[in-house]
Order: C-alpha cells, then structure tokens, then sequence
C-alpha cells in the first residue's frame, strides 16, 4: 500500500474518515508482518507480496472496515445529537422555570393561535376537502333542473324550479347511458305530515320519502335490516321504514330486535296510514340532514310511491352514480343532448328540463368554498400574528440572556449550537401551545357540531380526525420555527465584545435590535388591519342584510304544525272543504281567545322555508311554457297577514265567506302586480292560478323575501284555504307579546280540544326562519370578527412590549432629560409619539394591503363596497386607539422616572 498523502493528515481536523482509518490499520499491519518476514530471512519484495497474500483480498477488507467504520460514526453521531438534544430539553425546561409567567404568556397565546387554526382547518376540512361520507363519493352527481332560465327566473321559481316531475325522473333514468343508478327523493319534506301514534302521546316525525334505489345508490347499507323492497315502493305496497340511527337510539333505546316490528303512523294528506312495519336501521354514520338539508334531523324514512306524487309537479330532487370511467362532464354532455330529446316526445311537460349536472361535493360545499377559505386565511393571519408576537417576546428576554450567551461563545460553543438551543425553547413553547390549543379546538369543534341553528352543511359530522392531528403537528413545528429562527440568529449573531463589555443592557439593546423589534410590530399592526378591514366589510354588510325590509314582521311571532281534516278533490268535495274550513275557522277562533293572543292565521308554508311555484298568468295575457310565469304560492286562511305582519298595501284580506261556492280570489305582491299589470290596479283583475277558472285580485301585499334574504323577492300569490284543498301541510302562526314557552301549553291543550291526535310539535319563534336564513353568513361574520379582535390585542401586546422595553433602556437618558429640564408631559408625548410612528406606519402598510384583500371577498359582501369609507375609517381610529391606550402606560412610567435614581444606575 502507498503511504498516505500528508494533506490526509491534516484533513481529520474537518471530520472522520473511516476509509483513511481502515487504510492506516491495514498499513500497519502489513508493514510489521513484512518486517518480521525480513527479519526470518525473506527479501524485502519477497516479504511484502507474502503478507499481502496471507492478508488476502485488501480491497475487500477495506470496504467492510469502511462500512463498519462508517456505520459506527453515524452511530456515535446521532448519540452524540441526542445527547446534546436532551441537554437543550433540560436547560430549556430549567430555563423555562425560571421564567414561568413568560412561558405562561407565550403558551396562552400560542393555545389561542393554534387551536383556532385547528378548529377552522376541521370545519374547512369537513366540507371542502374531505370526500362526503358515502363510497367512491365522487361518482355521485346532483342534478338541477331550469338550467335553460336566466338566475331571476330560477331564483323566483324556489324549489319547483330546480326539481322534477316523476315522469321526467323516471324517463332519464330509463334512456341515460352514462349512469349506474339513477335515484330520488322528495324535497318537500313537510308536504306530507308524519304522526306516530298508538303509543303514549302523539309525536310529529320527521320523514323523508326516498326511492327504493337511494341508499344503494348512495352506497349506504342499513346497520339493522334491510333496504326496501320493489314491492314496496309500489301503491298498495307492504308501508315499510328505515329508521335514522338517531331515532332509533332516542326513542327505541337500541332496541337490536326493532326488525319485523310495527309503528303505526298517519299521514296527511293521506299517504301512510295505520300499521308501518320497520325494515332496517340505518348506520350512525349517515345523517341525510347533513348533506342534503343542512340543520334537519330526520327521523325516518319511508318509500316514494311514484303513482301517489305523479300529480304533485316538480317535487323530486335527483342523484346519480357515474359508471367506472365517466366524468361527470361527460353526462353533462349526455343530459344537455337528451333531454330536449325527451321534451320532443312529451309536449306535456312544464319545460325541457334542462339541467346543470355538478358532483353531490361541489352541490354540498361549492357556495361555501369562498367564504371558508377567507374564514381560513383569517386564522392564518392570526397564527402570523402570534409569531411576530412572540418574536418579540423572544427578544424582549434575550435582554436578560446576553451575558449567558456572550459566555457561552466565549467558552467555545458555535453559533449552530445556540440557534439550536434557542430553536429547542421555541419548539418546546410551540408544542406546549399546541396540546393547550388542542383541547381548545376539541371543545370549539364538539360546539359547533352541536348547532343544528347554523345552516351549514356537514357541521354535525365535523371532528378533531387525524388530519387535524397532523395539521396540528405542522403548524406546531413552523410556528416553533418562525417565532424562533429570527431572533436566535439576531441573538446568536451578537457582537461578542460588546455583549461581555456592557454590564447591563445585555446583547439585544443595540439600535439594531430596537429597529427589528419596531418592524416587527409594524408588521402586526399591518396584519391586524387586514384582519379589522375584513371584519369590518363583513360585519356592516351582515348588518345590512338584517336592515333589509322582510315584508314581514317576525318579532313577538311564533308557529307550530298543526293537524288538518282530510279533503279530496274541490271540484267534488265542496262540503268537505266547508267543514275543513269550519274546522279551521273554529281552531282559530279558540286559540285567538287565549290570553296574550293578538293574530292568528294558518299556512301550508311559511317565507324563508320551502316554497313550490304556481303559474300565474293574468287574463288576456299569454306566456309561453319555458317563459317566466310563474310564482311563489301560500294557501292561508283570513287572519294570515295580521299574524304574519305582513302589510296590505291594496284591497282587502281573505274572510271566512271567501268559500268554495263564491267567486275565487287571490292577493298577490307587488312584484306579481308589476310583472302582469305593469303600471295598472290589479285590483278586481282577473288571473289563471288556481285552476280553470279566473280567479279575482282581491287584494296586493308588500313584497316579501321568500327563499333568502339577500334575494329580491319574485312574484307570489296567497290563495285562500277556504277555497283551495292543495295544502301541504299545515303552521299555525300566533302574534303574541307572550314568551312561546309559556303559550305553547296553553295552545297545545287548545288544539286538543279539537283534534286528540294533535302532536306535541315543536314552538319556534317566526325570528328562527330569519336566523337560520343568514346562520352561514353570521357563523363567518362573528368568527372573522373574534379573529380580529384578538389580533387587535396581540398587536396591542406587542406595541406595549416594544414601547415598554424602550422605556426601560432610555431610563438615564430619560432621567438625564428631566434633570435639565424636561417636563412630565414632553416626556409623555415623546413616548406616545414613538407609539403612533409606529402605529401610522403599520396603518399605511396594512391599509394598502386591505385594499387588496377587501377585492377577494367582495363577492361575499351584500350591499356594501369593498372601499366602503367607514370600515376604513373604524379600523384607523380604533388601532389608533388600542395603540395610544398600549403606549400610555409605558409613557406614564417613563415620566415618573426619577432623576437621581435613574443616574445612579450601573
């Protein structure tokens, strides 16, 4: 073997070489055996070929010693890390000790940041990234019809426009080549009222009427039972129910042996009545509320017998499963050729039904995505927030730290080695936050799961999963960097010199330093203003939504299902409609006697809820089928518009002699009144709504918002029940000054009187309609607005630690000023003028980049520009309060400093 260069030599000091090790050993050895063959008489060259043959293959020796030698480096390397990491886990915990109420401080802050960043990211996750709860959930399409009329059409038209008759339901699914299963369910859930009755009290159910396909369509296999039979699903079929798993475990407390047993059930009008045998139990882990009627629970569900709402008009909401290998671009392709293909063959329908075929997700989540991902970048900007903030915590203690790593330096340990300590405390911190931030979001997350108030889709299924664990983990470990890394390179990069020569102040007070900290809170002064600007536009456009004219008044008002008397058809039944109406007269009549009780009035539907639509075609004028003619429809009875406090702007109300053998009348709104009679008194006009007959404009209400309240209200029309039998269902609406738990008893007794079987139903305020209509825009608005304010106080911390800390270094400057002269209140104003030049700074830049941000969310906004002067002015002024109030304390200490005290120091 050659000798070794002498450069390897010295190249060690850099590091080990395993290679050069294993080599000098070998060397070794084959130099003492050449020398003992010499000396037993054998020539040099002769010695030297002999031990590299009785050694062997060198080559080969060498590779094993260096893998051996390299695995035993890494191996005394990674102890050796470890080691040290376990000595900085200690020191930080010692160090941490000793300073327990920065710890405290820093943890609480990052408990806040961090677990409304998990919350946010388990809501955001739930509904936008994660697939829905059913297999291969991406196969499933959600159709919605009057894809061929324009948004006001559609918008005005509620539900009727956007579902399906049964024939066009069932002729797609016969002729479609692009899916495996076509399926439905009925979208008016409270058309039909659902009664339990034969056991105890009469209950109201919630029940929803689905094809005998839906749940294997959707990929849902009961828990208990079976899925429904075709004979089911067919008129005079065996009546059989799933049950909700909910329901099944509330009221039947998880009875295994529910199979095969009967309930029995009545239903008006009459679909189901009398003995309904119980086919399966559905799992915990479907709620159809969830997904498809956000904020409802149901309690059972029941087939769609197609015969029985072949008559109904559009009432079916349609889903569908892809095949293998078809996107849903291409049966969109599909539905856009077939179905004027099927309008051709059957001139009966309303339309073409053209539809617009988008993924069940995109129906679930699409309208919300916008909203959730400011709402995320919110609580993004206040985890920045946090780490600027604790930055400058970090910087404020490295005063007190100077010396200890000035020694340190001195004593020979790297700058790597104290950025790694420095970085271990902030992880160690930013860890602690996060367990801390975890049981907060764990507790946000099981509240909100909780509100069946917020309309939001998915919210009762949202949970802490793993992925929120990981994300936890993720921002944890960026957290624990971002606060970390800048101020240990700032610390660690210190003038050695200067830091062991000064006696006092430590490595962090330079003007250096000064600045960084500075910049940092002007940073966090920008990054709350975004934060305030967002909240702001936000929260004046919520407000303006509230301010809008309901057209109703839903104060000191309240409602309740309510049981009808059967009626068939009017055309043949007049006497039974009389006695209804009687009936509903004499209901009426009691109740409105109850103390308390101002208005009475009942409806079929209420605004705000569900909604159908009718044609209303005003005499001597034509609209064509696919035409805008048509509008939203309510069977009430006299009394409706005083209960309801709605105002009649024309004419007169419905009264108790309106009946089936006077002539029929109708009151529309002034939207309907402006679209038939443009310029004109509808008053004692005539109009096609009802039937074949005209019926006579007796009276024109005050528009109101219908379906939500940012939408301009469409054309409605009132028909009265006295003359009508098309009810779908019935709410009784009672005006009252009286709190609705106190009256509930007293009305529900009332109704008894009447009906035995009355159910015990729930009394909502009318006030709920409107809260759960904007319960997705409040639920945005007051998150986005507590995440502003605690990025208001962060800042405001940061301003006092900065203003704080610079008083504190400025002491015998300070104290040397008001020696010569310097008055209490010149030393004020010149602190609280370094706060606002802080603050003005911070404002300019963050008023910048709000201009920005207020464009992203202007499409959330109702009414309200995304410059709106007064968000921007409201943000100014109070940051520059907060920031005034933040440095006045520190201002007040510094003009107390006394000068002889201040002098004498160091």
């Amino acid at each position: 073997m050659k000798q070794p260069p002498l450069w390897r030599r010295y190249a060690r000091l850099l590091g080990p070489d395993p290679l050069a090790d294993v080599k000098d050993e070998l060397r070794f050895h084959l130099e003492a055996k050449t020398a003992d063959l010499i000396r037993q008489g054998w020539q040099p060259s002769a010695a030297r070929r002999e031990a590299e043959r009785q050694f062997g293959d060198i080559r080969a020796v060498q590779h094993i010693g260096q893998q051996i030698g390299e695995r035993m480096e890494r191996r005394r390397r990674f102890k050796d890390y470890w080691t040290e990491c376990l000595q900085d886990i200690r020191y930080t915990f010692r160090s941490l000790g000793r300073n327990r109420g920065f710890a405290a401080i820093s943890i609480i802050i990052l408990a806040l940041g961090i677990g409304a960043n998990v919350a946010v990211f388990s809501v955001v996750n739930t509904i936008l990234l994660r697939p829905l709860p059913f297999p291969q959930s991406q196969q499933l399409v959600w159709f919605t019809g009057g894809k061929s009329f324009d948004a006001r059409t559609r918008a005005a038209g509620g539900l009727s426009a956007e579902t399906y008759i049964v024939d066009v339901y069932r002729e797609f699914q016969r002729n479609n080549q692009s899916f495996q299963s076509v399926t439905t369910f009925q979208t008016f859930y409270n058309s039909l009222q659902y009664k339990l009755t034969g056991t105890g009290e009469p209950r109201q159910l919630d029940a929803v009427e689905v094809a005998g396909n839906f749940f294997p369509t959707l990929g849902v296999t009961p828990a208990l039972g079976r899925n429904f039979t075709e004979e089911e699903t067919l008129k005079g079929g065996r009546p059989a129910a799933l049950l909700s798993y909910y329901f099944w475990k509330t009221h039947f407390a998880s009875d295994p042996n529910i199979i095969g047993k009967t309930i029995t059930i009545n239903t008006s009008p009459a679909a189901v009545n009398g003995p309904v045998t119980i086919v399966g139990v559905l799992p915990a882990s479907f709620d159809f509320g969830a997904v498809f009627a956000p904020g409802k629970k149901v309690d059972l569900f029941v087939p769609a017998v197609m015969d029985f709402w072949k008559g109904w008009g559009n009432t079916l909401a349609v889903v569908g499963r892809l095949k293998p290998g078809i996107t849903a671009a291409q049966a969109q392709g599909e539905a856009d050729r077939l179905f004027p293909h099927l309008k051709q063959q059957h001139q009966d329908w309303f339309y073409d039904y053209a539809s617009e075929l988008t993924t069940l997700k995109d129906h679930v989540a699409g309208k919300l995505q916008r909203s959730l991902v400011v709402l995320w970048s919110a609580v993004g900007l206040i985890l920045l927030i946090v780490c600027v903030n604790l930055s400058n915590l970090q910087l404020s203690r490295a005063a007190t730290r100077g010396k200890e790593f000035a020694m340190r330096r001195a004593l020979g340990a790297g700058r790597g080695r104290l950025i790694r300590q420095l970085l271990t405390e902030s992880l160690i911190l930013a860890i602690s936050g996060s367990l801390v931030g975890l049981a907060i979001a764990f507790a946000i997350v099981y509240y909100l799961s909780h509100q069946s108030a917020i309309s939001l889709p998915l919210l009762a299924t949202i949970h802490v999963d793993t992925a929120s664990l990981a994300w936890t983990l993720l921002i944890a470990f960026a957290v624990g960097i971002l606060f970390g890394l800048f101020p240990a390179l700032k610390m660690s990069g210190a003038n050695l010199q200067e830091a062991i020569k000064d006696n006092a102040s430590g490595m962090a007070s330079g003007r250096s330093h000064e600045r960084f900290r500075s910049t940092l809170v002007i940073s966090e002064v920008a990054l709350a203003c975004i934060l305030l600007v967002g909240a702001g536009l936000l929260l004046r456009s919520f407000l303006r939504v509230l301010d809008l004219d309901l057209g109703f008044n839903p104060t000191h008002a309240a409602s309740m299902q309510t049981d009808l008397p059967p009626v068939g058809n009017p055309d043949t039944n007049n006497a039974q409609l009389i006695q209804r109406s009687n009936f509903l007269k004499t209901e009426i009549d009691k109740v409105s006697s109850l103390p308390g009780v101002e208005y009475v009035g009942i409806a079929d539907m209420l605004p705000l809820d569900r909604n159908r639509q009718w044609g209303l075609q005003s005499l001597g004028r034509y609209h064509a089928k696919d035409a805008d003619g048509g509008a939203l429809v309510y069977l009430v009875t006299p009394g409706y518009l005083q209960a309801m406090g709605m105002r009649l702007v024309a004419g007169r109300d419905f009264t108790w002699h309106d009946t089936p053998d006077t002539e029929p009348v109708l009151i529309i709104n002034q939207a309907a009144a402006r679209r038939e009679w443009p310029g004109e008194d509808p008053i004692g006009k005539l109009a096609y709504a009802t039937g074949k007959k005209p019926d006579r404009i007796i009276g024109v209400i005050a528009d109101v918002r219908e379906s939500t309240l940012e939408q301009k209200s469409g054309p409605e029309i009132y028909v009265p029940m006295t003359q009508n039998s098309d009810v779908e269902g019935a709410t009784l609406i009672i005006r009252s000054r009286m709190d609705p738990d106190a009256l509930s008893a007293s009305v529900l007794a009332t109704l008894r009187t009447l009906n035995p079987s009355q159910p015990a139903t729930e009394f909502r305020p009318l006030q709920s309609l409107v809260d759960h209509s904007v319960s997705a825009r409040r639920f945005a608005v007051l998150l986005v607005t507590i995440f502003a304010g605690l990025g208001v106080l962060l800042a405001a911390l940061g301003i006092y630690g900065v203003i704080s800390y610079s008083v504190t270094q400025k002491t015998q400057e300070i104290g040397v000023r008001m020696a010569l002269g310097a008055s209490m209140g010149r030393v004020q104003r010149d602190v609280l003028s370094q706060t606002l030049r802080l603050a003005v700074i911070g404002l300019a830049l963050g008023t910048a980049a709000s201009l920005g941000a207020a464009r992203l969310i202007a499409s959330l906004l109702f009414a309200t520009s995304p410059w709106d002067p007064m968000a921007y002015a409201g943000m100014v002024l109070l940051l520059v309060t907060i920031a005034l109030l933040a440095g006045y304390l520190p201002a007040r200490r510094a003009s107390r400093i006394s000068p002889m005290m201040a002098l004498r120091q160091n």
